[in-house]
């Protein structure tokens, strides 16, 4: 009953922390607008940095990065600590779930009609908040493809795939994890999965040779 209690707890209020999205919220307060009516329309980092430049955009990185690490942090203590549970032996699962949770919610918030960011920068702030070293090695794979490509996009997606690769290859070989290793991997997996799914219309662009490069001039709504 109290691992039913765990996830639950997790699933909730990872999701519910997730809906709070960053970018319209910043926008809205900043600059009485929804960025999701301008440029590409997405309410992510990347558009509020095209659309209303540096300080909005260093603002809503801000609100990002505390949304994802208190998911992690909150639900690994209370269910942990207070509950007293933890699953496969292994306190990094729980951080996992509540890293899929809100990211979930970000992309899907219940406050915002389900339609939100594409969660890259929030899968890096939980995967930091929950295993430090794989989220530098996805991070160098985002900024490596970032400055090779000049697209934002593949960045995201080859980072997106990093993401598993590199949470098996350094729970397996590297800590050791045991039979923590699929499970963890597996909710890896399916943060990459997510990820790409919301990236089809970006796919979809690239095919077409229509993608915005990193550092193209802002397209705002007239």
């Amino acid at each position: 009953m109290n691992s039913f209690f765990s996830v639950l707890f997790t699933v909730v209020f990872s999701y519910l922390v997730g809906s709070l999205n960053s970018a319209i919220i910043v926008c809205r307060l900043w600059k009485k607008q929804d960025i999701r009516e301008y440029g590409s329309k997405n309410a992510g980092l990347t558009n509020v940095l095209r659309v209303y430049g540096k300080g909005p955009a260093l603002a809503t990185l801000l609100c990002d990065l505390a949304k994802g690490v208190i998911a992690v942090v909150v639900c690994r203590i209370i269910v942990h600590q207070v509950i007293g549970v933890e699953f496969f032996d292994d306190p990094h699962f729980i951080g996992y779930v509540a890293g899929l949770f809100v990211m979930l919610g970000h992309c899907f918030p219940v406050f915002y009609g389900f339609h939100g960011g594409k969660g890259v920068l929030l899968a890096a702030t939980t995967l930091l908040a929950i295993d430090p070293l794989t989220c530098v090695l996805s991070v160098a794979v985002f900024a490596l493809m970032v400055a090779l490509t000049k697209y934002v996009s593949v960045g995201s997606i080859c980072a997106a795939v990093a993401y598993p690769t590199f949470t098996f290859i350094m729970q397996h070989f590297v800590y050791d994890k045991g039979y923590a290793v699929l499970p963890n991997t597996l909710v890896a997996f399916l943060i990459c999965v997510l990820i790409i799914y919301l990236h089809k219309p970006n796919i979809q662009r690239l095919l077409a040779g229509t993608e915005n490069k990193f550092g193209d001039k802002k397209n705002k709504k007239e």
